[in-house]
């Protein structure tokens, strides 16, 4: 009798009792794409679509001892990253992926919430330059993010240019700049690949307040792509591809008081099983 298993994405981030962003937003969508989700929180946000009211820390041997209960039973075809926000974190998170440096690592660097929030401390950003970039197969900022990443203005595709490639001087493998942000009728999104040549990708923008969560759907799309094998330059083509209509599919629907929460579940896919050799 054949045995089968799941292609399973490890998401390490967030809460979101709101439902629309964090490890929330990251099971679904790995659900939704046929993939077999697990979590290691690392912080708990009071948040709602209107914007985040204050933030708990998880203690960093919480997080150390999650990790070694997943890493030591299911062990992932790829890691998401979300919402890292002490530099003890980042460090401890870094010595787990360093003994796992064979499974794929999608890091959104979340520093900016939707809302405009400032999710992180000033002391942690050095921390994640320096323990998890060099350990991610690609990073995800949005504009916000990759002007703090940058030290520069990041307003129009100009800027975007500029500031991606001196994001991938600090040590990255890959970046997606996401252009959610920019002034146009046309969104422009900018993929530096390993090889260091620059992909873009556009997308016609919706007049929606329903955009809660993007990042860490995006990230974590891209991450259920790669466990199921596709290549990176193809996993962020699909995973962007999945957001686009996940936001067009909620565009008229009202949930909340402020920024709504994605359709994660437009199309949603049976979960995939891959026969064991």
């Amino acid at each position: 009798m054949s045995i089968y298993k799941y292609p399973s994405v490890l998401s390490i981030a967030g809460f979101d009792g709101s439902g629309g962003a964090g490890i929330q937003a990251d099971l679904k969508t790995i659900s939704a794409l046929g993939c077999y989700a697990t979590t290691v929180l690392t912080a708990l946000p009071i948040q709602n679509t209107q914007g985040v009211q204050s933030i708990f820390s998880i203690p960093n041997d919480v997080v150390k001892e999650q990790l070694d209960s997943i890493f030591d039973d299911i062990i992932p075809s790829a890691v998401k990253i979300g919402m890292v926000h002490t530099p003890q974190l980042a460090t401890t998170i870094a010595e787990k992926l360093k003994k796992h440096q064979n499974i794929p690592v999608v890091f959104d660097p979340v520093m900016v919430a939707t809302s405009g929030h400032k999710l992180i401390e000033n002391p942690t950003i050095k921390k994640l330059v320096d323990d998890l970039f060099p350990l991610a197969s690609i990073i995800t900022p949005n504009m916000d993010e990759a002007a703090i990443l940058a030290e520069m203005n990041v307003e129009n595709l100009k800027d975007m240019r500029e500031a991606g490639q001196k994001i991938m001087e600090l040590g990255c493998k890959s970046v997606l700049l996401k252009g959610g942000h920019l002034k146009t009728n046309v969104l422009t999104s900018l993929y530096f690949d390993t090889s260091g040549n620059i992909h873009e990708f556009e997308f016609e923008k919706f007049e929606t307040q329903n955009m809660h969560g993007s990042g860490c759907t995006l990230s974590s799309a891209i991450a259920s792509y790669i466990a199921q094998g596709k290549s990176l330059l193809e996993a962020v083509t699909l995973g962007q591809d999945y957001v686009h209509q996940a936001i067009f599919h909620s565009k008229d629907v009202k949930i909340g008081k402020g920024n709504g929460p994605l359709n994660h579940f437009f199309n949603p896919q049976k979960l995939i099983k891959n026969e064991m050799e």
